[in-house]
């Protein structure tokens, strides 16, 4: 297993790290068919952040990257991380799997071992990819070539619980090839392995992480929107309820990002297919959606509780990201704040210190400013939508400072020290 090359494909979030991880023990050619991103991770540059340029370079002796699948013509594993995103109706768009696909079809060899990390519903990877496959090589599947699927376990921002720590799930087309699959992980996983009984069951445990997770969200922001109409302070409940022993501690807050906001959609889609209606999960999807334009519509409130002029009134947004503490905006949620704030006339300004404002215009346009606690423009009412550690720092008086009389201060995350309103 020391003399593998592996191919992985797809660099992003997920396939970066997994690939530096691998080139500890193999030899690793990274491919993505982004030029622009293969330019950058050459010259020891990752815009995700999540390697350094000195862990770059201390893998470069065996991680390669390319934008050439050719290249990849020696490696006998190929491991697919690319993303699985939803369509405007929240379908599945499996096109980058798909093309991945094919790709990897072209320079497939006997006995080669293909391995997905993409987050799909049970059966994405026998039912769709493996045909795929078979089209482009000419080869059988399960005797000239095999499948695994280990669900990516990436969390983003996260230099704490990074990919060689959490524990990972493995699967594989056939007994034996499940175990190559699983040893082939367990030599760089310091927090081990689960080998589960089938490729579908692996593919069912990863898209049903962020859906358990995804519900429990939503059960405490529809709370927080009960409580908000009674007057009662959601944090206070929570914390209150916490001191039992047996009480998730969960607060509301925005649900965006490329897992808990879209993972539950594959499985919803599967599930409608085969004629179940999975309500609660639906529910659950509607009232988390819908977060953004709540938090809006506070703002809204609080202004004109102010004596504020709505119309042109202008508006900060702290935090563009998805999370906290890193640069990640795939399907943030924000926007949505952002959007709703727009539809009422406002003038909105967005600061994120985590964001190049470059990339930011590349999906939304809203336009980064510069810190605006260094200049002199006064805000109607700010948001703070992004626990960024950068804006734990503040203070009542930061906020003040650049508040137009009194200030509106819209807290989502509970780091303002004096809210004017809090989710």
């Amino acid at each position: 297993m020391q003399k593998l090359t592996i191919g992985i494909i797809g660099l992003g979030y997920v396939g970066l790290p997994l690939a530096a991880a691998f080139a500890s023990k193999y030899n690793v050619i990274g491919f993505d068919i982004n030029r622009e991103r293969i330019q950058e991770l050459n010259d020891g540059i990752d815009r995700t952040l999540e390697l350094s340029t000195k862990q770059l370079q201390a893998a470069s002796h065996a991680l390669q990257f390319t934008c050439d699948i050719t290249a990849l013509k020696t490696c006998t594993v190929f491991i697919v991380t690319v993303p699985t995103p939803i369509d405007s109706s929240n379908q599945p768009d499996l096109t980058p799997l798909i093309k991945s696909s094919e790709s990897i079809a072209t320079i497939l060899k006997p006995q080669d071992i293909v391995i997905y990390e993409s987050t799909v519903y049970p059966g994405v990877t026998e039912e769709v990819c493996v045909p795929v496959l078979e089209k482009g090589s000419n080869l059988i599947f399960n005797q000239d070539f095999f499948a695994g699927y280990s669900p990516e376990r990436i969390n983003p921002g996260d230099k704490e619980h990074t990919v060689t720590k959490i524990r990972k799930v493995t699967s594989g087309s056939t007994p034996e090839i499940a175990k190559t699959v699983d040893a082939l992980y367990a030599s760089i996983i310091e927090a081990g392995t689960y080998l589960a009984s089938s490729i579908k069951v692996a593919e069912a445990s990863k898209v049903i992480e962020n859906t358990q997770r995804d519900v429990n969200i939503a059960l405490i922001n529809e709370l927080s929107l009960i409580f908000d109409t009674m007057g009662i302070d959601t944090k206070e409940v929570i914390d209150a309820a916490a001191t039992k022993w047996n009480f998730t501690k969960l607060y509301p807050g925005l649900v965006g990002g490329h897992c808990i906001g879209v993972d539950p959609y594959y499985l919803t889609f599967k599930a409608e297919e085969l004629g179940y209606k999975p309500n609660l999960i639906l529910s659950a999807r509607q009232i988390n959606n819908g977060m953004g334009k709540f938090i809006a519509e506070q703002t809204i409130k609080q202004m004109i509780k102010h004596d504020k002029k709505v119309n042109k009134a202008k508006v900060l947004v702290l935090g563009v990201t998805f999370k906290e503490n890193c640069p990640d905006m795939r399907n943030t949620k924000v926007v949505d704040i952002i959007e709703e704030l727009k539809e009422y006339g406002c003038h909105v300004d967005v600061y994120d210190p985590w964001v190049d404002p470059h990339e930011e215009k590349k999906f939304y346009k809203h336009g980064i400013i510069a810190n605006p606690f260094e200049n002199s423009i006064k805000y109607d009412a700010i948001v703070t939508a992004v626990a960024h550690d950068a804006f734990k720092t503040l203070t009542q008086e930061n906020y003040e400072s650049i508040s137009q009389d009194l200030p509106v201060l819209i807290d989502v995350k509970g780091i303002i020290p004096n809210p004017s309103w809090r989710l």
